[in-house]
């Protein structure tokens, strides 16, 4: 090998992912466990030698990895009984691929709808409703849906029948069930997302492709309103 090819870029960690490791090893040694609070980011700043700003950025990573809850005035608690999560290039890589996602979501899903309100047959409003009913079970029992939420739009899909853009869906399920994941974890959002998918039941139920594709629009408008895209994970302090 030439010494060239041993050359690799140098890059510099973000120093808020070094704040996000010690405060992961932190929680483990001090054994904190779901519902327990972290130190105040005054505190948190003085020990780890850091500015605020680092603190906060550190914190609004383990929020958006749904790691912790943040109560304003009340101070950072601990939603799970670990601060351990995916590396932050992970989450990084997440971030920056979720809006072409939502993007492709909502060219091929609001096109799917308005097929849907055209197309159905009674066969494929008895899958529409089961998968609503599935879904509404696992909210009510205190889950987040997501098994009734993937075989929802999947119904759609089906009830299109269009071959080539059910292809298309098939192509990014991975990201469409990650970006389902994201969305599901946000507060209330379950119930949320049930009463949106019921609208668009409804609109497929009467044949209206207008109210399908309207009622398809407003709920991945909803899906897009997830904390990852409000992290800016460049800023540094």
């Amino acid at each position: 090998m030439s010494t060239s090819d041993s050359l690799r870029p140098v890059t510099r960690s973000r120093l808020y992912e070094q704040v996000v490791a010690q405060l992961r090893e932190y929680a483990e040694t001090a054994g904190l466990k779901r519902g327990d609070r972290l130190p105040s980011e005054r505190d948190l700043a003085e020990r780890l030698g850091v500015s605020r700003a680092s603190i906060k950025q550190a914190i609004v990573v383990l929020e958006v990895q749904q790691l912790v809850e943040i109560r304003h005035g009340g101070g950072t608690f601990l939603r799970r009984d670990s601060l351990s999560a995916e590396p932050v290039d992970v989450l990084v890589e997440r971030r920056r691929r979720l809006p072409d996602v939502l993007d492709a979501r909502e060219a091929l899903e609001t096109k799917l709808a308005e097929l849907a309100a055209r197309r159905r047959t009674a066969d494929d409003l008895a899958a529409i409703d089961a998968a609503l009913e599935t879904m509404r079970a696992e909210v009510e029992s205190g889950t987040l849906g997501e098994e009734g939420d993937r075989l929802f739009h999947a119904a759609v899909t089906a009830a299109a029948h269009s071959d080539l853009l059910a292809e298309f869906m098939r192509e990014i399920a991975e990201q469409i069930a990650e970006s389902r994941h994201e969305s599901l974890q946000q507060p209330d959002r379950p119930a949320q997302s049930l009463a949106q998918h019921a609208r668009i039941a409804d609109a497929i139920h009467t044949e209206d492709p207008e109210a399908a594709v309207a009622a398809m629009r407003d709920h991945l408008e909803t899906v897009r309103t997830v904390r990852l895209l409000n992290w800016k994970p460049d800023a540094d302090s």
